[in-house]
């Protein structure tokens, strides 16, 4: 590996991307590539230049500006507008354009350099209806999946690479299944090495979260802060799951894909926490309030919202099957580090996501 291109590289999972990256393999000359849509993302600069990660601001959407770009060895498409909400009020171009037409730019980038292709995508391409009924057990704090479904590619685990993909599942969702398709299609007809990663919430420090996107660092935020929150939807109780896996559990499998591209080309897996490190809303308050101290208010809102889902967990099975990578961070380490960099930089993080600092003293 000579040169690496990571998209959306001063976004969240970017910038962990290219930091650890860089100094892992000095002798890599890593680049990233951001537009600074995101609000706060230009937090992660100063932290690229100390790597000495190479920043080039450029849009995935204008094939100009990575034409424009010297050759790789192998490019990362981190680069998306990741709220599940995106669309919902009809404005679309945005998110179609940054997640399928800038995927799209991306391959042809990778086809010019004939470099290794991976692509970053979501859980959220599997659909909603599906997960919505399927049949789970209701515990003092949690949903989980219950051992007997109606619908294949699921169990107690969680879902599989297997679960149907037919129905609606967000544009979101819809534009990075679209993209998956189209890496499909560069590897098939075109001869593009890639690896497409299913994630599901990704969490950690430098994570601008908020309710629709980085649910687990808007927690904590809200806590660190004292921002009232919301139970949204499935009675309000604050039951749904998701599993969470550490940025930088994240940054150790994409590391080892980029180190031997032949065994990974082709393959398409489930990367996630799993049942062993996921939370519950319930769960993720208890511990965000033993870490700061803080209770704040949490109102319950009975209505589910477009697109939500009761519980996603990670099957990683097919994943696991490939060698020897296992997220090693539990869902309590994930939010001791995203506590300990909020404390740590507060000031600098209030005033990019623009919130108030508290005075006093704890509640």
């Amino acid at each position: 590996m000579n040169r690496l291109l990571i998209t959306g590289g001063a976004g969240f999972v970017g910038s962990n991307l290219a930091f650890e990256l860089a100094k892992r393999h000095p002798d890599w000359g890593v680049v990233a590539l951001d537009n600074l849509y995101r609000k706060g993302s230009a937090l992660n600069l100063p932290r690229l230049e100390e790597a000495g990660v190479e920043f080039v601001k450029g849009d995935v959407r204008e094939p100009a500006d990575l034409m424009a770009l010297p050759a790789f060895d192998a490019v990362v498409e981190c680069s998306a507008e990741p709220s599940v909400m995106s669309g919902v009020d009809g404005d679309t171009g945005y998110l179609v354009h940054t997640n399928l037409t800038g995927a799209y730019n991306c391959l042809e980038l990778a086809r010019r350099d004939s470099a290794f292709f991976v692509f970053l995508s979501t859980s959220r391409v599997y659909p909603v209806a599906p997960q919505v009924d399927l049949v789970l057990e209701e515990g003092e704090t949690r949903f989980e999946i219950a051992a007997e479904q109606g619908v294949r590619g699921v169990g107690p685990a969680g879902i599989t690479e297997e679960f149907p993909l037919e129905g609606a599942r967000t544009l979101y969702g819809a534009t990075k299944l679209a993209a998956e398709l189209l890496v499909e299609e560069y590897r098939a007809a075109l001869g593009v090495p890639a690896v497409i990663d299913r994630f599901g919430v990704i969490a950690g420090p430098w994570q601008m979260g908020r309710v629709d996107q980085g649910v687990f660092t808007h927690w904590m935020l809200a806590h660190h802060f004292r921002n009232p929150l919301s139970y949204i939807g499935f009675g309000g109780h604050g039951k749904q799951v998701r599993d969470l896996l550490h940025v930088l559990d994240l940054v150790d499998l994409v590391e080892r894909q980029l180190l031997d591209p032949d065994k990974w080309d082709g393959q398409t897996v489930n990367a996630g926490g799993g049942r062993e490190c996921s939370l519950s809303l319930l769960e993720t308050t208890a511990i965000c309030q033993r870490l700061t101290g803080n209770e704040v208010p949490i109102a319950p809102v009975v209505e589910t919202r477009q697109g939500d889902v009761p519980i996603y967990l990670s099957d990683c099975a097919r994943l696991f099957e490939l060698g020897s990578w296992r997220p090693r961070r539990s869902a309590e380490e994930v939010l001791a580090d995203i506590h300990e960099w909020v404390a740590a930089d507060e000031e600098r993080i209030a005033a990019a996501l623009e919130i108030k600092i508290p005075t006093g003293g704890k509640e």
